[in-house]
């Protein structure tokens, strides 16, 4: 018999943070994420608790854990979609129907009640942090704040009633193959008479923060399922990229001293935490620390680029990409980066994926978001 728990104490809360692990433990390609880390994810720290209310649930059978799930309602989405609208996130689960089926019955009957008919996931919790289902991929680890899963998830959700909404591609390259065909190269050369790229300037570091979100929010507003950044959520984005992103690996592009784009290259977290199985005591931090700051990591992930908006449908907009992503690489070479991937791209998003498989990059990994009518 299946038992599903509402997640409203500690030890229902490390049950489902740690869940993951056990389902995972003979999955070669699984990365365990921080145990701590997860924790602040579902507490009053992550930032996005301004404006996300959620609620976790885990299913039980014979007193063992088989499956997690968790539902949102985000005041922002709503402010711009309507108030009828919700999600669900964090589903993990043993391949049985009918634990997926209570569990997504726990999440729907719950957004029910706080007025959601439209419900699109998964998130963790929204669209900015961790998103989408891995339909595609299953036989490399996930990068950094990427999402990891089970092959026969797509087919559980879908027998909920689930949709696809959109899907996300995760583009792979090899520094050593990236190339510039000679006439992207000819218009690259052409644009550095009127585009300037620079390094983020960390004396101003809060200002510079400021400046890529209005950046990413004006890029990125029309994109399915757009929720901009908040002011607080890019403050705290930005004291974790001052601990983990070296300042060379931050490029502000600026057309008349105006900055128009912007790219981060993020070393990969994932690659350093591997081995320690979420924890970071006793001896964790200091293996993460050296790793980051010492020997390095061959890989690095592009978590976040855009172009204003004024610009993307100009001529100079996806040169403007391209200059930044030159300029990214010459940063990765100067730290031993091998290889990195770009995710994610709306696979609607033609001209970005244009510009990735024409200087070597590689789909290698799909996402799916779902949605569904109550």
């Amino acid at each position: 018999m299946i038992h599903i728990e509402k997640v409203i104490n500690k030890r229902q809360l490390k049950s489902f943070i740690t869940f993951p692990s056990n389902l995972f433990q003979n999955d070669p390609n699984w990365i365990n994420p921080l145990n701590i880390e997860r924790l602040e994810h579902f507490s009053k720290k992550n930032p996005a608790d301004d404006h996300i209310e959620w609620q976790t649930w885990l299913a039980k059978k014979e007193g063992e854990v088989v499956g997690r799930i968790s539902a949102q309602v985000d005041s922002l989405h709503r402010g711009l979609y309507g108030p009828d609208t919700g999600h669900f996130g964090m589903i993990d689960a043993v391949d049985d129907p009918e634990v997926f089926r209570l569990l997504f019955s726990a999440a729907e009957n719950w957004l029910a009640s706080k007025g959601a008919r439209k419900i699109t996931g998964p998130f963790s919790l929204n669209i900015n942090q961790e998103s989408g289902l891995l339909i595609d991929g299953f036989d490399t680890p996930p990068s950094a704040m990427m999402t990891h899963g089970k092959s026969y998830y797509s087919a559980r959700v879908e027998q909920q009633g689930y949709t696809q909404g959109i899907d996300l591609l995760a583009y792979w390259m090899r520094l050593a193959e990236l190339q510039f065909p000679p006439s992207l190269a000819k218009l690259m050369d052409h644009a550095r008479k009127k585009v300037s790229i620079r390094c983020l300037n960390r004396k101003k570091f809060s200002e510079e923060m400021e400046v890529l979100r209005q950046i990413f929010n004006s890029a990125w507003q029309k994109n399915w399922g757009f929720v901009p950044f908040t002011e607080h959520e890019f403050a705290v984005m930005g004291d974790q990229l001052k601990f983990l992103v070296p300042d060379d690996m931050i490029f502000i592009a600026e057309i008349d001293s105006v900055p128009v784009a912007f790219i981060i290259g993020l070393p990969n977290i994932n690659e350093a935490i591997a081995d320690l199985n979420g924890r970071l005591f006793p001896l964790g931090w200091a293996k993460l620390l050296w790793r980051l700051k010492v020997s390095g990591v061959r890989t690095a992930r592009v978590p976040l680029m855009g172009v204003k908006i004024e610009h993307q449908f100009s001529r100079i907009g996806p040169v403007i990409a391209l200059l930044l992503i030159e300029a990214l690489h010459a940063a990765f070479g100067k730290w031993n980066i091998e290889a990195l991937e770009m995710s994610w791209i709306l696979e609607s998003n033609a001209g970005m994926r244009n510009i990735l498989e024409k200087i070597g990059a590689i789909p290698y990994k799909r996402y799916r978001l779902y949605e569904k009518q109550l």
